[in-house]
């Protein structure tokens, strides 16, 4: 039963009041979003595994230009996003297509297989990595070293550069980089207790239950008397 002072929910008072009057109802409603969620990231999301190779394009200079090595350094990292373009290119990305279509989870085009792969690096520094991610860990490791050997063959011929070096090659990872279950989890809670206070203010607003006479007064309406609560034990009482 509600009482008989309908809460002001523009205060802090009358807000915990809503709340706590309205307690099951956000619990219910938090561990419903929170169950569809763990559900959801530990049975419905495939994981998707990440592998990361790392190059290292140093083009060599001739005994007359040894003193413009800084130079030919800043150059180099200069043209890594030169790189970036090469590596993603059709030239690079279709001969690593043909080697890895037949593996599990491999992409199914050229295009896709352009999504699955990311180049980076830190700055100011010659060595670029390229990441390539798969719902197979061992296909993200397949395509993360095919194109850094695909690219180390053509990009001399591309760009008349001779000294490209695989720093470090890819290993398939034993951790999927996602879903990321424990923030998807926290994600449910925060979202599921949102929610839960959301319906529980939704239906205080939209409940038209007369509680005392200002209630009546605010809807315009005329109190015609009022019926006390009886007590039920002691009616049956009088019956008797």
């Amino acid at each position: 039963m509600k009482s008989d002072e309908t809460p002001n929910m523009t205060s802090l008072i009358g807000v915990f009041d809503v709340i706590y009057r309205h307690m099951k109802l956000i619990i219910i409603t938090t561990l419903i979003v929170l169950f569809a969620t763990g559900f959801t990231t530990f049975f419905v999301i495939s994981p998707k595994y990440e592998s990361t190779t790392e190059l290292l394009v140093n083009r060599k200079l001739s005994t007359d230009l040894q003193s413009a090595q800084f130079q030919q350094v800043q150059a180099d990292v200069q043209m890594i996003s030169t790189y970036k373009d090469i590596i993603t290119s059709p030239a690079v990305l279709n001969t690593v297509m043909k080697k890895v279509r037949d593996y599990p989870e491999s992409p199914t085009s050229s295009e896709n297989l352009a999504k699955s792969i990311s180049i980076s690096n830190q700055q100011n520094s010659q060595v670029f990595s390229v990441s390539a991610k798969s719902a197979n860990k061992n296909t993200a490791a397949l395509i993360a070293n095919e194109t850094a050997r695909v690219f180390k063959s053509k990009v001399g011929k591309i760009m008349n550069i001779d000294n490209v070096s695989i720093v470090s090659t890819a290993t398939p990872s034993s951790k999927p980089y996602s879903p990321k279950k424990v923030l998807s989890l926290l994600a449910g809670l925060v979202v599921g207790l949102v929610l839960g206070i959301s319906l529980a203010f939704i239906r205080e607003v939209s409940d038209n239950t007369v509680t005392n006479e200002e209630f009546l007064k605010n809807m315009g309406w005329v109190n015609l008397g009022q019926v006390s609560e009886m007590d039920n034990k002691k009616n049956s009482h009088q019956k008797e």
